[in-house]
């Protein structure tokens, strides 16, 4: 909460930040790029900084908060070849997994993505990507699990895509414009409403379908009912899709 407030984004207990920052901060995500103003580092006064911001456990267990500026130049991770790294920095690929020394004698699995808005490559460890246990009420096979955690597409039976993505908001991207999510937690499992979702590669987005809709109905009756007021349109227009949300 101390650096929270040193960035102009808490007063007190008060949180500055909108609903969807905070629940990517909380998931161990990234937020979008925010404005941070008057900021007084090291003797350093900066009037504005344009970061993205994300939460860390420290081996103490302490949350340390990370800022992710606008670098000038990308910085390839070294065990990245100069084509891989050039066709994530030009959008040619949507990730790249490589396996890597852990430093302890044995290797791991690395996603690496290349982030536009901060022209950075992010780099995250497969073991710490979080899997949904169902999309729109369809459970997820070893298999489709294992895929998702490497970063690769998955479809659905219903025909819904998905797949992870670090430098997404909400880590994940989706063919659908809404999907519900059951997610395994420490106290059973939870069930998550994504949307406003980013497109897959070179794909239109579909509206969310009809498991979807059954999934949302099945929900007890408060959630459900929050679920509907986060997706409910700003317009009259759209009010016979409302309507079907509502059902």
């Amino acid at each position: 909460m101390g650096e929270l407030q040193k960035l102009g984004l808490a007063t007190g207990s008060a949180l500055h930040l909108d609903e969807d920052d905070l629940s990517a901060l909380l998931a161990g995500r990234r937020t979008d790029m925010l404005r941070l103003e008057n900021l007084d580092r090291d003797g350093l006064h900066i009037p504005a900084l344009d970061a993205k911001l994300s939460l860390r456990r420290k081996d103490d267990g302490a949350l340390e908060l990370l800022a992710h500026p606008i670098y000038k130049q990308p910085l390839a991770p070294s065990f990245l070849t100069d084509t891989e790294a050039e066709q994530l920095a030009k959008g040619e690929a949507v990730n790249v997994l490589k396996t890597i020394p852990d430093g302890e004698g044995d290797k791991r699995d690395v996603l690496v993505e290349f982030d536009k808005d901060t022209n950075e490559f992010i780099v995250v460890n497969t073991d710490q990507v979080t899997v949904p246990e169902e999309i729109n009420g369809k459970p997820l096979t070893a298999e489709q699990k294992e895929r998702y955690r490497k970063g690769k597409e998955v479809t659905t039976d219903d025909g819904t895509t998905i797949q992870y993505s670090a430098k997404d908001k909400q880590a994940i991207r989706s063919d659908r414009l809404a999907l519900i999510a059951s997610i395994l937690t420490d106290g059973g499992v939870s069930y998550v409403l994504f949307k406003g979702l980013n497109a897959m590669f070179n794909r239109p987005q579909k509206e969310p379908g009809n498991n979807f809709h059954q999934t949302l109905a099945s929900l007890p009756a408060e959630q459900a009912k929050a679920f509907i007021k986060k997706i409910e349109p700003d317009n009259d227009a759209d009010e016979e899709y409302t309507e079907t949300l509502s059902r």
